[in-house]
C-alpha cells in the first residue's frame, strides 16, 4: 500500500510539472487561443488591418488627384499711410527739408485657388483678392505667373482669375446630390503660408445659412481643418473631385475650432460660369429691404407662422414701390413659391432674369393680394468685412 502512494504521488508531482512547463512555454497546446484577460473585449479579426491600408491608399490617390489644381495666390497692395500734420508746417520743413513725405508702403496677403480649367481659370473667394494692386499665382509645380481678375462676385465671395501658362492641372467637379452629411472630406490650401497642406474630417452639415458672412449663403460645414490662407482652397470628396471651395471659419482666436464652411461645388460652378461669360452675375433685384418674422410680430400681424418677410422699407422709385409695394407689407409668396424668410426671398427674386414680371403674393390690413412688378437688375453691392 505505501509503494502504491509513492508511486501517485509521484505520478501526480510529474504531471503537475510537465503541466507547468506547457502552460509556460506553449499554452496553445492545452485548447486556448488567447490567454486569459481581465476584462472581454472585442478584437479586429485577422486581416482587417489591410482595409486601413486600402483607405490610406484611397487618401493618397484622392490628394494625388486633387492637389497639383491647388495653388497659391499671392497678392499686394501699395498703402500710402496717412500723412503726419507736421509735414505741413512750413517751420518743421525749413528745418527738417522735404524728406518726410509719406512713402507708399507694400501690404502683402495670401490665400489658395482651384484650377478649373487647362485654359488657366482659377477659381478662389473675392476677399482673397479684393483691392489688390497685383496678384501671383504658385503653381504646384514650382511656376509662379501673374494672375488678372476676370470678374467677382462678392455677395458670394467669389472669383474667377486667368493665367498665361501651359500644361496646366485641373480639378475633377464632383456632384452636390452625391453628397451627404457623414461623408469624408479633405480640404487643401495653403494654410498661414506654410505650403500646400491636406487636412481631413467630415461634411458636418449642409444648407447652413444665416451666419451673416454672406448676402447668399448656401454652405457646407465640414470639421476638416481650414485655418487663415485655406480661404480658396479646395474641399474635396474621397475620390479627389471637388465639392466646395473653402471660404470661412467660425473661430474666436483666428484658428481652427472645427467649424468650418465652403461654397457648395454647385453654386460655385453657376457663378463661375457666369462670371466667365459675362463678366459678372446678374441678378433680380425689387429694391426692398427685408425684415425676419419673429413669432411676435407674427402674432402681431395675424398670421399663423413666421413664414414670409417683412418689408421695412422699399427704394424710392424702385421696381417694388412702382409697382405699389409699401414698408409693412408682409411678401409670402415669389411666383407661386412660398417664402420662409428673408434669405429665401433674397435668393428667390435673384433668381428672376431682369426684366420679366413676376406675381408677388402680399399680406396687408386689407388682406392678401397678389402684385405683378417688373424686375430690375441687382445693382452691384460692397462686401459686408467679416473675420475669417
Amino acid at each position: 500500500m505505501r509503494k502504491l502512494w509513492l508511486i501517485f504521488a509521484q505520478s501526480v508531482t510529474v504531471a503537475m510539472a510537465a503541466l507547468f512547463v506547457v502552460m509556460t512555454l506553449n499554452p496553445e497546446l492545452l485548447g486556448s487561443s488567447s490567454p486569459t484577460t481581465v476584462v472581454p473585449f472585442r478584437e479586429a479579426a485577422p486581416g482587417e488591418g489591410k482595409q486601413h491600408e486600402e483607405m490610406a491608399s484611397g487618401f493618397r490617390m484622392a490628394v494625388g488627384k486633387a492637389l497639383p489644381a491647388v495653388v497659391h495666390i499671392f497678392t499686394s497692395q501699395e498703402v500710402r499711410a496717412q500723412r503726419h500734420p507736421f509735414l505741413n508746417d512750413p517751420v518743421f520743413r525749413h528745418f527738417f527739408g522735404d524728406n518726410f513725405d509719406d512713402m507708399p508702403r507694400q501690404d502683402s496677403g495670401l490665400g489658395s485657388g482651384v484650377i478649373v480649367s487647362d485654359q488657366g481659370y482659377i477659381l478662389t473667394n473675392f476677399h482673397v483678392i479684393e483691392a489688390a494692386d497685383q496678384i501671383e499665382v504658385a503653381l504646384s509645380d514650382g511656376r509662379k505667373v501673374k494672375a488678372r481678375v476676370v470678374g467677382s462676385d462678392p455677395e458670394t465671395d467669389l472669383a474667377v482669375l486667368h493665367v498665361n501658362a501651359d500644361k496646366l492641372p485641373m480639378i475633377t467637379f464632383g456632384h452636390m446630390e452625391s453628397v451627404g452629411v457623414g461623408d469624408l472630406a479633405l480640404a487643401i490650401g495653403n494654410p498661414f503660408g506654410v505650403g500646400q497642406t491636406v487636412t481631413m474630417g467630415i461634411v458636418s452639415a449642409l444648407g447652413r445659412t444665416h451666419l451673416g458672412i454672406n448676402t447668399f449663403e448656401n454652405f457646407i460645414q465640414t470639421d476638416a481643418a481650414i485655418n487663415p490662407g485655406n480661404s480658396g482652397g479646395a474641399l474635396v470628396d474621397i475620390n479627389g473631385n471637388l465639392i466646395g471651395i473653402n471660404t470661412a471659419i467660425y473661430s474666436r482666436t483666428g484658428g481652427s475650432l472645427g467649424i468650418g464652411f465652403a461654397i457648395p461645388v454647385s453654386s460655385a460652378r453657376a457663378i463661375m460660369e457666369e462670371i466667365i461669360a459675362k463678366g459678372q452675375v446678374i441678378r433680380g433685384w425689387i429694391g426692398v429691404e427685408a425684415q425676419e418674422l419673429t413669432p411676435e410680430l407674427a402674432e402681431s400681424f395675424s398670421l399663423a407662422s413666421t413664414d414670409g418677410a417683412l418689408i421695412a422699407g422699399v427704394v424710392r422709385g424702385g421696381p417694388a414701390e412702382m409697382a405699389g409695394v409699401r414698408p409693412g407689407d408682409i411678401l409670402l409668396a415669389v411666383n407661386g413659391k412660398i417664402v420662409q424668410d428673408t434669405y429665401q426671398m433674397l435668393d428667390a427674386i435673384a433668381r428672376i432674369k431682369p426684366g420679366e414680371e413676376t406675381l408677388f403674393r402680399l399680406k396687408r390690413s386689407s388682406g392678401t393680394e397678389e402684385v405683378k412688378i417688373k424686375v430690375g437688375q441687382r445693382p452691384t453691392m460692397k462686401r459686408r468685412l467679416v473675420n475669417r
